[in-house]
């Protein structure tokens, strides 16, 4: 349960250096895919650096969490093995992992960044208008049905598959 934990901690690391990385460094509107469509609209592309080097440190920092999200998963699966799990442990791991970030997703990102610390339209002010009059992020259906559904079907399937070897 411990490594779990621990796991879960790096991978809303991850994710939060993901975002950090694509917001405020690589400023490319390819990466807010997940936005309203009336932000997309109106964001503005960067074609000039934040500073000097940004996106490298950016596409650096990319890359690192990326990795960093992969040895979750390898290290989950790994560990799972090496201790002998049944389905329903390696189920209990995944769901946790992706419980808790789903929460994590929806109050830190969407609720304290997006709505309160203005974190996102501080480096897209074009945007503050899309977000004035919300009260939450702004895709709360889709953060719902992730967090109930999608994420339990996904560890429910990756244990399954985890339990065939």
């Amino acid at each position: 349960m411990i490594l779990t934990i621990f796991l879960t901690i790096v991978f809303c690391v991850a994710i939060t250096l993901m975002m950090f990385s694509a917001v405020a460094f690589i400023q490319d509107k390819k990466f807010f895919s997940s936005a309203p469509k009336e932000a997309q609209e109106a964001i503005l592309p960067r074609e000039k650096e934040l500073f000097y080097g940004a996106r490298t440190i950016g596409w650096t920092l990319m890359i690192f969490s990326f990795l960093m999200i992969l040895g979750v998963g390898f290290i989950s699966i790994w560990d799972g093995f090496r201790s002998g799990y049944t389905f329903v442990q390696f189920f209990f791991r995944f769901v946790f992992i992706f419980t808790v970030y789903k929460l994590y997703d929806m109050i830190c990102f969407d609720y304290f960044l997006l709505m309160k610390f203005h974190f996102f339209q501080y480096y897209y002010p074009e945007v503050e208008s899309v977000y004035a009059n919300r009260k939450y992020g702004y895709n709360i259906k889709s953060q719902l049905l992730k967090l109930l559904i999608i994420f339990p079907a996904a560890s429910a399937l990756a244990a399954w598959i985890c339990t065939l070897f």
